[in-house]
């Protein structure tokens, strides 16, 4: 039997208008604003309207470390929620979108896939509704008011060796990291070093996916701080009176984007940083939409459970007074087996040993959700052909002796048939007593809640800081700063700083090499080993499969 491609699956979807998906997650036509026959933008109305209805329940879908085998994340939530669905529960869904860097880059779509994805899938995957676009356009209009500033007389004498405020652009361009600019004379600026971010590292779209409103927005906005004077005060975006125009590009980016999964769920799509380089997850307006429109609200947060997961729990649900019902932790077996040292090819192959030596990822993920967390989870297998049944037993057994279930996920292949297994588990822990808890407490020195992240979630011995980043920490201190959560920039693969740590290494620690204040957003960054703000594309870059034929039929995204 012929397998089809997840973009040639999407295509062959019989769409439903956007107004008959609207009207099945309770939204009244009046808060739409179409985007063509199949998107549409909630209108901020709704939330205010909604006040008075109770939240739904909210389940968080994370993951184990990620390998080069793929886990399914975004499968797993969206084939979760249309297995819900199935079960006759109210259920909406609440993603990322994607960022166009890895779409043409290594990791491809971000949309689902086989028969558990969100559609448009093409739509979502490029431009989608300009939400990226209008992020890039605002972070970089403050870039322009910023240089024009010390252009035109530096009132505010602003060093120039101190500019923390960098351009975007939503593309991997390892060419533009570091660059020289204002060259060419007086009348083409002040020359200096500069260099860009990919869009979803910036702090706005960090912004913009924890504002709850246009008017938080922009004092947010206004909070962002962009370099420092001679004397070492913050230079802020409303030192340069600019958060009224980033505003007004934001004005419609910050609606939620409603969309539909294969089986015709309601997806409210909308934001999209980075887990391993911001906060990684969705925005916390689109998750109030879901909350106010679904008895279930699933959402997703980026890579690992120590990434994604973690900020999710200590800083979005922290900021936003979000409580989590159920936790969802998704694996394959062939992931396991990479961690247990397989290498890819031999990955379909049974092997017990290495199945064993790769569990302790799976069950430390677990273990920090039950035990550091206080909610519950389930595990998800989302099965390959190759899994044997030696191989699912151990996975299940080893779950078990941590008084956690295992439910096989087979919502590639069978959509949300093959998630109703998953689905009877989350909601029958949804009605289960937890004892949310965080892994720091805010009241903490900076160097107190990093450690507390290392020992807690990493499981390393502890964190240690470079001179710059101890001198960084006592100005942030000293500036004010010093009781924002932690935003930890770090490999995904791994729960130490070295990606080659797979599995679940012990008697590590964690190098902390520049400490910086998203104001705006929230946190500090702390930047570890040699994580980067703007990727570069691999050798063979997906773009190179991408193609549109003479009817704009695209072929090649996955």
């Amino acid at each position: 039997m012929e397998v089809k491609s997840d973009i040639e699956i999407a295509q062959a979807c019989q769409m439903k208008p956007i107004q008959e998906i609207a009207a099945v997650a309770g939204v009244d036509e009046s808060y739409l604003e179409y985007y063509g026959r199949y998107k549409a933008k909630i209108d901020l109305r709704l939330l205010a309207d909604r006040a008075g209805r109770p939240d739904g329940k909210l389940i968080l879908v994370t993951a184990i470390n990620p390998t080069p085998a793929g886990e399914g994340k975004t499968t797993t939530t969206v084939g979760l929620a249309d297995g819900m669905r199935r079960l006759g529960k109210n259920t909406v869904v609440a993603l990322r979108e994607p960022s166009l860097g890895p779409v043409f880059g290594v990791k491809g779509g971000a949309a689902g896939g086989g028969y558990a994805q969100v559609v448009p899938m093409e739509d979502i995957n490029l431009h989608f509704t300009g939400d990226f676009h209008a992020i890039g356009a605002a972070n970089n209009l403050l870039a322009a008011m910023l240089d024009n500033h010390i252009q035109q007389g530096n009132t505010l004498d602003i060093d120039v060796r101190r500019i923390t405020w960098k351009r975007c652009v939503d593309m991997n361009d390892r060419q533009l990291r570091n660059i020289v600019c204002g060259l060419g004379g007086k009348v083409n600026g002040v020359p200096r070093e500069d260099g860009f971010d990919i869009t979803v590292a910036s702090e706005i779209m960090a912004v913009l996916c924890l504002a709850d409103g246009l008017a938080d927005l922009k004092a947010r906005l206004g909070r962002m701080v962009v370099a420092y004077n001679r004397s070492g005060a913050p230079i802020t975006a409303h030192d340069l009176k600019a958060e009224g125009a980033m505003a007004a590009l934001l004005k419609d980016a910050i609606k939620p984007n409603l969309v539909q999964t294969l089986e015709g769920t309601p997806a409210f799509i909308h934001g999209g940083p980075f887990a391993n380089i911001a906060h990684g997850c969705n925005s916390v307006m689109a998750t109030r939409v879901a909350l106010k429109m679904g008895d279930y609200a699933i959402t997703e947060a980026g890579f690992g459970a120590d990434l994604g997961a973690e900020k999710f729990l200590d800083i979005k649900c922290r900021l936003a007074d979000l409580h989590p019902s159920a936790v969802v932790v998704v694996a394959t077996v062939r992931a396991l087996k990479h961690h247990g040292g397989v290498a890819k090819a031999e990955l379909g192959n049974e092997n017990l040993e290495a199945l064993e030596k790769g569990l302790p990822n799976l069950l430390r993920h677990v273990e920090n959700i039950t035990t550091v967390y206080g909610l519950p989870c389930v595990v998800a297998i989302n099965r390959f052909p190759t899994d044997t049944e030696a191989e699912l037993k151990l996975v299940e057994d080893k779950c078990r002796a941590l008084g956690v279930n295992v439910a096989l996920s087979e919502v590639w292949a069978k959509g949300g048939e093959g998630g109703m297994a998953l689905a009877r588990e989350v909601i029958r822990l949804c009605e289960e007593p937890n004892h949310f808890s965080f892994a720091y407490d805010l009241e903490q020195s900076i160097e107190d809640k990093l450690n507390a992240i290392v020992r807690n979630v990493y499981h390393g011995d502890g964190v240690v800081l470079t001179n710059a980043a101890k001198k960084q920490a006592a100005e942030l201190t000293a500036l004010g700063f010093g009781g924002l959560p932690i935003c930890m920039a770090k490999t995904q693969y791994s729960f130490s700083d070295d990606a080659t740590l797979l599995g679940a290494p012990e008697g590590f620690t964690v190098t902390v090499r520049n400490l910086k204040v998203s104001a705006g957003a929230g946190f500090l960054v702390a930047l570890t080993g040699d994580i980067m703000t703007m990727p570069g594309l691999p050798k063979v870059p997906a773009a190179e499969k991408v193609d549109v034929d003479a009817n704009g039929k695209i072929s090649g995204l996955f």
